[in-house]
């Protein structure tokens, strides 16, 4: 064919040269030999937008100003915030500590305390030590000779008025000659003769006003015992008061000296001297909690109250529930800046914090002591990450976040609490102030929903942080990719990498960016090439990463992942699906599509057919009458109906009816890329001129016949050239792409290497004229003068074949309106 020919001066002036298939990258041009020769980098490259807007939203302090980190995953977000923010808070203020404390008055409502940084873990060491010397030193003070000697007089002074009460009544009685006897069942009356209770038998025996004389006694008697016996409640109380008015002020003595060295330390916070005085009062309240035997000698209570939570309940409501405390369990000197706080796993309760329950005698109970932070309260006065996805799934928690946002304050809740799921023994703690700027990290995606779909999110996330996918490739850029790559092998003790290891990755990231003049800034994916690349050096026994060592690391994960692409392709090279590489066709000509499944994208060929023939001017695209065509396909073909309605044959009705189909397409078929295929094969079925099959074509078209750019340019040249070079590679072959893509080409290795031998060919045309002399070898013929293209050229070939329809088409209504004419004649 005279496309194929590399004389035809047409196919010579559209094909591209092997240096423009792919922008080399050169190793002299880095000026190092190994990356341990360069310094690192310790930001992202590319991010300024984001990483000023991220800087704006952390530096403004107006309500809603909390951030969306959103761009394209395994881009570095994640890291590049994290180290930005470390930076900003290592100059901010330690927040303060947040506790929580019993309220003896409410114990199902925990007060929170606001304290200086570090001052909550003090005071928590503080009542612990006050509790462990309170259980030796009051124990110690109540058994003293004093204490004794003072309980004693109580209890003495209680026995001796209730004994006179008694002997009072005895005396009464025996005057009377009736005896006061106990008995098990309590106290008895009965008739006294010469000292000696008169049996039953013989009082029967008196004379009967002899017994009612002296039943009349002891009735009168029984009355004043009765008295008695009601009045020794009375004096067994007073004896109680007495004593536990003792038991307070011996405690006084003994906490009111403890307490007053614990407020010496915390001199000057009101919230503490007021919580002090409260478990003051507790304490002398409940002091004979320290003198029950459950306690050991050898632990304080508190020791063992830690060490299980159970064993001296009754202790814990002198405990000091440390909520958060940025200074715990570090040095005082590394407590410094604000905190930033990344929550990998953002349930309701990591978010929020949460109340646990124990399982006492069958029933869940709770105290203050088991409230626990979550990470906004870690958060409290610093910076919080999180990644929206993971907070959208989670139930409930989106909505938790922006109340607490809304309110400015936290909130205990849990999914029980929700759904009143549970109905058990719980607490209402005093909610607490938030001071918090929050970044979520999401899809661009995930932000525009929320935009459009949630009223509250613009309020409460005012501050878009937008990354780049790509970045320009320049020099600079260039450069600071190499330190990149080099800052990422140190970062993580990998082997250095050669300069021609670095041209390899920078050409990768071009082409993970789908164009020759950008950077992808989708580092964590160059990470992972690199990663790899060290695994075959090391393999190898280098002591650095090299080209050949990238290279087979993109080698290798290609073989991994391209088993579905492999027989996909195996299913044209064994004839199953019809696609020609060679040879010519009237009306079918070679498309390219892309297919992505997953992580992997390659390229297919499919054969395009059209066939013509009169008609209404209506073009049918099969697959948008079957619903596989989706709505892109279709104005594609919608457009180039209206190129052929608006160029050929304006003096007479369009009066086609042509079909366009993609053959053995057995799935959904969507985009305009194949439109200028599809147009190039209604073209030669009107010209009647054959398509060179050795070709494919790739690119969409407008209604003024210009070929426009589409994605996925050096995935469909792959696929096409992959099937030419399982057949043979002729010569002949190559792919028809837009001009305009031209910049976007960063082909395979062995493409270049074809090409440059001239066994493979990429050709960029810019319109249809263009690409259909190159895949039919004949002129496309403009409009003369006259306004009739050249003779024997395709448009004239075309034009011809529609006035023929045309004329065709007028015939066939004059016959027939001449037959209806006879028909009513006759009638």
């Amino acid at each position: 064919m005279p496309a194929s020919n590399p004389q035809n001066p047409v196919g010579r002036d559209l094909a591209l040269p092997a240096s423009e298939l792919r922008q080399v990258c050169d190793p002299a041009a880095l000026n190092f030999t190994s990356t341990a020769e360069i310094e690192i980098v310790d930001e992202l490259v590319g991010q300024k937008r984001a990483l000023s807007a991220i800087d704006f939203g952390t530096r403004i302090d107006h309500d809603g100003f909390n951030i969306f980190a959103l761009g394209p995953t395994r881009s570095g977000r994640h890291g590049a915030i994290h180290k930005f923010l470390e930076h900003k808070a290592a100059t901010e203020p330690v927040p303060d500590d947040w506790i929580y404390v019993n309220n003896f008055a409410a114990p199902d409502r925990p007060k929170a305390i606001r304290l200086p940084s570090g001052i909550g873990l003090r005071l928590k060491a503080s009542m612990q030590e006050l509790i462990d010397d309170l259980s030796a030193a009051l124990p110690a003070t109540f058994e003293s000779e004093d204490y004794r000697n003072r309980r004693k007089a109580i209890d003495d002074d209680f026995e001796a008025t209730q004994e006179k009460a008694f002997d009072e009544l005895r005396a009464k009685g025996q005057k009377q000659n009736i005896g006061i006897l106990r008995t098990p069942m309590g106290f008895a009356l009965a008739p006294l003769s010469g000292g000696q209770v008169v049996k039953p038998e013989v009082f029967n025996a008196l004379l009967e006003a002899e017994r009612k004389a002296i039943e009349s006694k002891i009735m009168a008697l029984q009355e004043d015992l009765e008295r008695i016996l009601k009045n020794l409640p009375v004096l067994e109380r007073e004896r109680r008061r007495k004593i536990r008015s003792l038991n307070a002020e011996i405690a006084e003595m003994v906490v009111g000296l403890s307490i007053s060295e614990i407020a010496a330390r915390f001199a000057g916070n009101d919230d503490i001297k007021s919580y002090l005085s409260d478990v003051r009062s507790d304490l002398i309240d409940n002091a004979e909690l320290f003198l029950r035997p459950h306690q050991e000698e050898e632990a304080g209570p508190f020791d063992a109250f830690r060490q299980n939570g159970l064993r001296h309940p009754a202790f814990a409501r002198y405990a000091v529930n440390v909520l958060v405390s940025h200074c715990a369990e570090k040095a005082e000197a590394a407590a410094r800046g604000a905190p930033v706080i990344s929550e990998e796993h953002p349930t309701l309760g990591k978010v929020l914090g949460h109340i646990d329950h124990r399982s006492l005698m069958g029933a869940l109970v709770t105290d203050f002591t088991m409230i626990k932070a979550g990470a906004l309260h870690r958060a409290n006065g610093g910076y919080l990450v999180l990644d929206a996805r993971r907070v959208l799934t989670e139930p409930f928690v989106w909505e938790a976040l922006k109340r607490c946002l809304r309110n400015k304050k936290i909130e205990f809740s849990s999914v029980a609490d929700e759904l009143s799921l549970v109905s058990t023994v719980s607490l209402t703690p005093d909610s607490i102030p938030l001071s918090v700027k929050v970044i979520l990290v999401g899809e661009r995606l995930l932000y525009y929903l929320l935009a459009s779909l949630d009223p509250e999110f613009d309020n409460l996330f005012k501050v878009q942080a937008d990354f780049e996918d790509v970045t320009e490739r320049s020099a600079d850029s260039v450069a600071l990719f190499a330190r990149l790559m080099g800052s990422i092998a140190r970062q993580e003790s990998l082997l250095p990498l050669s300069a021609a290891a670095v041209a390899r990755l920078i050409e990768q990231a071009a082409r993970e960016a789908e164009d020759a003049e950008r950077l992808t800034l989708r580092v964590g994916i160059l990470a992972d090439i690199i990663r790899e690349s060290h695994y075959w050096a090391t393999a190898g026994k280098r002591d650095r990463i090299d080209v050949e060592d990238v290279d087979r690391a993109l080698d290798e994960r290609r073989y991994r992942s391209e088993r579905i692409r492999d027989r996909s392709l195996e299913t044209i090279t064994r004839n199953i699906t019809l696609v020609d590489t060679d040879g010519v066709e009237v009306g079918q000509i070679n498309g390219l599509s892309v297919l992505r499944i997953g992580n992997l994208s390659f390229g297919r060929p499919t054969r395009i057919t059209a066939r013509v023939r009169m008609g209404s001017g209506k073009v049918v695209d099969i697959e948008r009458e079957v619903e596989l065509g989706g709505p892109l396909h279709s104005k594609g073909v919608l457009i180039l109906s209206s190129f052929l309605a608006t160029r050929y044959a304006l003096p007479v009705p369009m009066s086609l009816w042509a079909s366009l189909v993609f053959e053995q397409s057995y799935g959904g078929v969507e985009g305009d890329s194949a439109s200028s295929a599809e147009l190039y094969a209604l073209l030669s079925a009107l010209a009647d001129a054959p398509i060179n099959q050795s070709l494919a074509v790739t690119g969409s078209v407008n209604q003024l016949g210009q070929i426009q750019a589409i994605g996925g340019v050096n995935e469909k040249i792959e696929g096409f050239f992959d099937i030419c070079k399982a057949r043979g590679l002729t010569g002949r072959q190559g792919v028809v792409i837009p001009r305009a893509n031209c910049k976007h080409l960063m082909l395979r290795q062995d493409i270049v290497a074809a090409a440059s031998q001239d066994q493979f060919r990429i050709y960029a045309v810019s319109t249809i004229d263009e690409g259909i002399e190159l895949l039919t070898g004949l002129p496309a013929g403009n409009r003369g003068p006259d306004g009739r293209f050249a003779d024997g050229s395709v448009n004239a070939r075309v034009e011809a074949k529609l006035m023929q329809f045309a004329e065709m088409r007028r015939s066939f209504g004059r016959s027939g309106a001449e037959a209806s004419l006879e028909s009513k004649e006759q009638v």
